[in-house]
């Protein structure tokens, strides 16, 4: 199902995928080994998996380093681009420690960036549709501000990426930092956490158990869902766009559907038997969500190409197998990993 780039050819590059264990993080490095780059993946591992870049792991251009990008990070060499994704991206997960998840956005973003100064790197900073809070214009350009509760239970993560947004246009305009700025809709595909509590993991997670689906609200809320490869060449086509085009661009699918359709969708592709549970609305869950894309398709001439059937399929195929692999193998092992306390530090060859 991966769909061919159409990037112009270039020289290869090294590049450091901050978050490189997670959900899109390892898709980048796929793909970046893919094109012959040199990859160095750091991760804390706190909602990322080894499982997720395993087969990579013996590749000859591809390094790991266990890492907090809260604590500043050297790397010896050459350093061409740098991808963050570097934060928990899902409301459990980010809920759970709110200061490390504010501290992950304002100290990590402000880390990397001084690394993309010490090494004249160009970066791109994962942002998220969650900039624009419970939005009041519908569909989102990226010219909307946003409307967003501060104080609520999902303001670490908003807030921590509109900060992150703040910091690196404040570095380009300080120091002239090449900087590219993707605002990333909801995505879907293998390699999400089945425990994320995001939409589709949840819905395929319960549907293949059997057990009855979990939706909150009335399910009228809608969102837009983009399959994983689809996100993965914007990202690219938006890393190596001209310097002049920084963003915030949305990447993101503008097919919106409702809670309650990609529920039903879920059941039709598993034949599950399961029902649906709905239940109260989470403080601050947007009502609506669907990107406005007119800005990735003219300067970068990108838009979704994978049919939801289609990625749903691949998704489901993806936890059953994992399940499958679960209930004949037992818990899995961790692979060992390079760990670094405090300031940690990657030396590589400087002719690479």
């Amino acid at each position: 199902m991966t769909i061919q780039i159409s990037i112009p050819a270039r020289r290869s590059l090294r590049t450091l995928v901050a978050g490189g264990a997670g959900f899109i993080g390892s898709h980048i490095c796929d793909t970046l080994l893919r094109r012959g780059d040199t990859v160095i993946c750091t991760d804390n591992l706190h909602t990322g998996s080894l499982r997720n870049i395993r087969p990579l792991l013996n590749h000859p251009n591809f390094s790991f380093i266990e890492h907090d990008v809260r604590a500043p990070l050297e790397i010896d060499g050459r350093l061409d681009r740098i991808y963050n994704f570097a934060c928990p991206a899902s409301p459990p997960h980010y809920q759970q420690d709110p200061v490390g998840t504010m501290k992950t956005c304002v100290l990590g973003t402000i880390n990397l960036l001084e690394l993309a100064r010490q090494t004249s790197a160009r970066i791109l900073q994962a942002s998220t549709s969650e900039v624009y809070g419970d939005p009041e214009v519908h569909p989102q350009p990226e010219s909307y501000v946003g409307h967003v509760n501060t104080i609520g239970p999902r303001a670490c993560y908003d807030e921590g990426k509109r900060a992150a947004e703040t910091l690196m246009f404040d570095y380009r305009r300080m120091h002239g930092i090449d900087i590219k700025v993707a605002r990333i809709f909801n995505t879907y595909g293998p390699r999400m956490h089945e425990n994320d509590g995001r939409v589709v993991s949840n819905f395929i997670v319960q549907a293949l158990r059997g057990a009855p689906i979990t939706v909150y609200g009335s399910g009228s809320q809608t969102r837009s869902f983009c399959f994983v490869d689809d996100l993965v060449r914007g990202l690219e086509m938006l890393m190596e766009s001209p310097e002049s085009v920084t963003g915030p661009v949305n990447l993101g699918n503008p097919h919106e559907m409702s809670i309650e359709a990609i529920a039903r969708e879920v059941l039709t592709c598993t034949r599950s038997s399961s029902t649906l549970e709905f239940k109260p609305l989470p403080i601050d869950d947007p009502k609506r969500r669907k990107p406005v894309i007119a800005t990735a398709e003219r300067l970068l001439g990108w838009r979704p190409q994978i049919p939801l059937r289609k990625g749903l399929e691949a998704t489901i195929a993806y936890f059953a197998l994992e399940a499958a692999g679960r209930a004949q193998s037992g818990p899995d092992k961790p692979t060992p990993a390079k760990r670094r306390p405090g300031r940690a530090q990657l030396a590589l060859a400087r002719s690479q």
